[in-house]
Parts: C-alpha cells; structure tokens; sequence
C-alpha cells in the first residue's frame, strides 16, 4: 500500500475511509471522469499498454490547463465551487504551481472520491482535505450534467 494518510495533513480518521482496492488499469483522472477501465494520461504509452488514453487536440503534458481541456472534452466546464447540487457531477482539479497533481471526483451523497495511486481509493468530506505537499491546491472545479450510470 502506497497510500499513507500520514501524507495528507488534512486527513484524519473523521473525514476520510478507504474504499476498496483499486486497480492499475486506471488513474486518478479515469477516476474522477468514471472510468476505471482507461488510463487517462497525456504520458505517451509504450507499445505494450493498451489502455491508455488521452483526447485528441489536448497537448500532451501535465499543466492543469491541458488537464481542463481533458475533462473538457468529457463534457465537463468549469464551474464556481464544490457545492452539491442535484443531477450535477462535480470534480476538483490540484495543481502544484501550473503542474496538475491530483483529481476527485464529488458522489451524490456531496462526498468526495480519489483513487490513490497505485492501489487505493478513498471516499473524503471536502476537496480542501487533500491540500498539502502530495496534491497542492485546488486548481479548479468543473461540472458536467450527472450521467445515469455513474
């Protein structure tokens, strides 16, 4: 287990659990988009994995502004805050300085999920739990109309 609460300053044992294992077929921002059978990466894959992804027409690097566009072309926007609002998928982008570092994604109950790489997920109370030197800051939130399936 590589995740270690002990990291995150602002987790402790009344805003966050864990959720299950996780596996490595997807990363944080599969995760937060509601796919766990694609790696969302703008890494360029090696020849042998084939489960990565990255849209078309988004630059391939870490900056959380490409990252935007990535969820852009899922059909999220940017949007004001993290509050809860019925029929509405909400996520939260961290960034270290302009480098996207982490995304969660927010459930219907106004929690929070993030899969912590590599083996991890944990459901959290408030985006702000994950500030500090392993996510960053918030970046930015972003909204899209909440799927059927998701």
């Amino acid at each position: 287990m590589f995740f270690e609460p002990k990291n995150y300053p602002n987790l402790h044992a009344g805003n966050y659990r864990d959720t299950g294992e996780a596996t490595h077929d997807y990363h944080c921002i599969g995760w937060a988009i509601g796919r766990d059978d694609e790696w969302w990466d703008p890494a360029e894959p090696e020849p042998w994995e084939d489960n990565f992804y990255w849209p078309a027409n988004v630059p391939r690097d870490y900056r959380a502004t490409s990252v935007v566009m990535a969820f852009e072309s899922a059909g999220f926007a940017v949007c004001a805050d993290a509050s809860l609002e019925e029929g509405v998928e909400k996520i939260v982008l961290y960034a270290d300085g302009p480098e996207f570092t982490h995304a969660a994604r927010q459930l219907e109950t106004g929690k929070w999920t993030s899969k912590m790489d590599p083996d991890e997920r944990i459901e959290h109370d408030t985006p702000e739990d994950l500030v500090g030197p392993w996510c960053g800051q918030i970046a930015t939130y972003m909204q899209r109309k909440r799927l059927e399936n998701a």
